[in-house]
């Protein structure tokens, strides 16, 4: 997995550079959407009459292949938010996920919910051109990049008003990326090394989250009972996307998923 995202970032890298070329940061400031404010996500996954679930709009994946070729971005993000959920996620990477900017852009046009932009930023590029098209948060890798450039990143992101999602894989991560403009940490249960998942990984790094960060959980989080015990244990919310995604309508997968879940916690209040 470690050669993977080297190559998906040296391949960013280089495509970063041709898009800017094409589409300077100039032109990219005049798109309708770069002078509305950001919908905060963290306020959204504190919502009381919300489960925290992040619906993710995924085509496929190194890992997996294609998981769900044929997704109608507009049907599937109203789907989504109508069955629940309390953002969306949103694959921008063409060459390795098979998403777009223009998914992100139609999720856009049709929701007022948060909407992070999923790719692999390396470049302050990239956080113009999330904001450009319409997104309310980015996502960090704290695996594809050096403390110096998240938090260089990070400030850009913040600066555009926008909400940071660091994502970590272990400890060492999360103390080497942890910066003030993160306020988002997401703990990917899945290991870079086997492609292995563990949820457990979430539980074991949930007290080294600073108070005040929201916290999310991220991979193999695919029954109820999975989310309500990491909603237990403090997580704010949680990034689901292939449990949906194979779905062959990923928007009931998830009404199920959190109307399963909610019933759970409810029972567990009475």
């Amino acid at each position: 997995m470690a050669d993977i995202l080297d190559k998906i970032t040296a391949a960013k890298r280089k495509e970063v550079e041709k898009r800017k070329e094409l589409y300077p940061a100039k032109l990219l400031e005049q798109s309708i959407y770069f002078e509305a404010k950001p919908v905060s996500l963290c306020s959204y996954l504190k919502r009381s009459d919300l489960l925290g679930v992040i619906a993710e709009i995924k085509r496929k994946s190194p890992s997996k292949g294609v998981i769900n070729a044929h997704v109608d971005v507009e049907r599937l993000s109203i789907g989504y938010m109508q069955s629940g959920a309390s953002a969306l996620s949103v694959l921008t990477d063409t060459e390795f996920f098979g998403g777009s900017s223009a998914d992100l852009e139609t999720a856009r046009k049709f929701n007022f919910c948060p909407i992070l932009r999923k790719d692999f930023i390396v470049d302050e590029y990239q956080v113009v051109e999330a904001k450009s098209i319409g997104a309310d948060v980015v996502l960090l890798i704290a695996a594809c990049l050096e403390p110096t450039e998240l938090k260089k990143l990070a400030k850009a992101a913040r600066g555009l008003g926008m909400e940071v999602l660091m994502e970590v894989h272990s400890e060492e991560e999360l103390n080497k990326g942890l910066c003030e403009e993160v306020s988002v940490v997401g703990v990917n249960n899945r290991n870079l090394k086997d492609f292995t998942v563990n949820v457990e990984t979430s539980k074991q790094l949930l007290g080294k989250i600073p108070k005040g960060i929201c916290k999310i959980s991220e991979s193999g989080i695919s029954s109820p009972s999975v989310l309500v015990d990491l909603k237990r244990c403090g997580f704010d919310g949680f990034l689901i996307g292939e449990a949906f995604m194979k779905s062959a309508r990923p928007e009931r997968a998830c009404e199920k998923l959190i109307k399963a879940a909610r019933q759970e916690l409810e029972a567990d209040a009475d």
